[in-house]
């Protein structure tokens, strides 16, 4: 890294969860900064503020508002920061997404995952990108994510963060994505709305309900989707707060809503409260 004229002023913010970290960087003066390969992770790179010059895989990104860059673990890399680039960078592990995209094409992959370096934020897929990070780290920063509360919510963001990469970034891999659609079935999709209501209080993952079900995670998702118009994890959350909201107010005598929020596969009392409210129109306590 090469200091240029003005003294560095660091800021670095890192949180980590078991395969994915979210992190806020700010150097506070123009750097030159050559990674080389990064090896074991992918790295998407989102500007708040400033802009900054990205050499990689032999394009050159003038990330700004409008772009973001996403890396790849393979290739070289060369970033030229300014002073003013503020970033929030997502960081999968190479090994994580590896996994979540053989689950989503139901096969083994042909090869290593590439994906395009410029990351488009004005479109749809660049935009929801930038959406699932932001609220990833907005819910860092109230204590949702990654405090060890759940093991099994913090598994879940992780999945939702890198099938959000493999399927709203091209990469390599997406004519696969694509075509590994086979359409879900009938009985699949009853296979995996019987599973998920006779699991409900249980740590359920996209790749269990895909199993049961007999069925690739993408299929799943669009079956879902053309279906129910949710996806797979929606559906779990909307029936789990189904399930609470006919306990709370269909007994003269029920039970608190800690322990209907905990009977019914909620870890997090306050996140519980605000999905309650959302689809009920009225906060859970208010039920009695």
């Amino acid at each position: 890294m090469d200091r240029r004229e003005t003294p560095l002023a660091v800021q670095h913010n890192h949180v980590a969860g078991e395969n994915v970290s979210v992190n806020y960087l700010h150097y506070g003066a123009d750097v030159t900064i050559d990674p080389g390969m990064l090896g074991s992770f992918y790295l998407l790179q989102i500007p708040l503020s400033g802009k900054a010059l990205i050499h990689h895989r032999g394009d050159v990104v003038a990330a700004g508002s409008d772009k973001a860059t996403l890396l790849n673990p393979d290739r070289e890399t060369r970033m030229h920061w300014r002073g003013d680039c503020q970033k929030l960078l997502l960081q999968v592990s190479r090994e994580h997404l590896n996994a979540v995209a053989t689950g989503l094409i139901g096969a083994p992959l042909p090869g290593p995952i590439r994906f395009d370096t410029e990351v488009d934020l004005t479109t749809p897929n660049g935009s929801e990108l930038k959406r699932m990070v932001v609220s990833c780290a907005r819910a860092i920063d109230a204590g949702d994510l990654f405090q060890g509360l759940s093991a099994a919510s913090d598994m879940r963001v992780e999945t939702d963060l890198a099938l959000a990469l493999l399927t709203l970034q091209a990469n390599n891999v997406s004519h696969i994505i694509d075509r590994s659609d086979g359409g879900a079935t009938p009985r699949g999709l009853r296979l995996a709305v019987e599973y998920i209501h006779g699991n409900l209080t249980e740590p359920l993952s996209l790749q269990q309900i895909a199993t049961h079900a007999q069925m690739n995670v993408r299929t799943l998702q669009k079956g879902f989707r053309r279906r129910f118009g949710v996806t797979p994890m929606q559906f779990v959350r909307n029936a789990r707060l189904d399930a609470a909201h006919y306990q709370l107010t269909s007994r003269r005598d029920p039970p608190t809503v800690t322990t209907v929020a905990f009977g019914n596969g909620f870890s997090h009392l306050g996140r519980f409260s605000r999905d309650y409210k959302a689809r009920f129109g009225r906060l859970p306590s208010k039920m009695h």
